[in-house]
């Protein structure tokens, strides 16, 4: 992830405590047009009130000649 444009705060509740969540095993996100075994997304949420922030595919790369 590009921590360029980091987040400090949830755009929701206004919460300054953030975590970092990710799916794996079953909830992989898989091109839709190629055989891949896909990539793990991430997530980043607000530990006060649940709302999830930005999510992003760990391995990018895996979607390259999707379109």
């Amino acid at each position: 992830m590009n921590q360029s444009n980091a987040i400090t705060e949830c755009p929701k509740c206004g919460g300054a405590e953030l975590g970092k969540g990710k799916h794996h095993g079953y909830a992989v996100m898989h091109p839709t047009n190629k055989m891949s075994f896909g990539s793990e997304v991430e997530y980043i949420l607000c530990t006060d009130c649940g709302y999830i922030i930005e999510s992003y595919v760990k391995r990018p790369e895996k979607f390259k000649g999707t379109l």
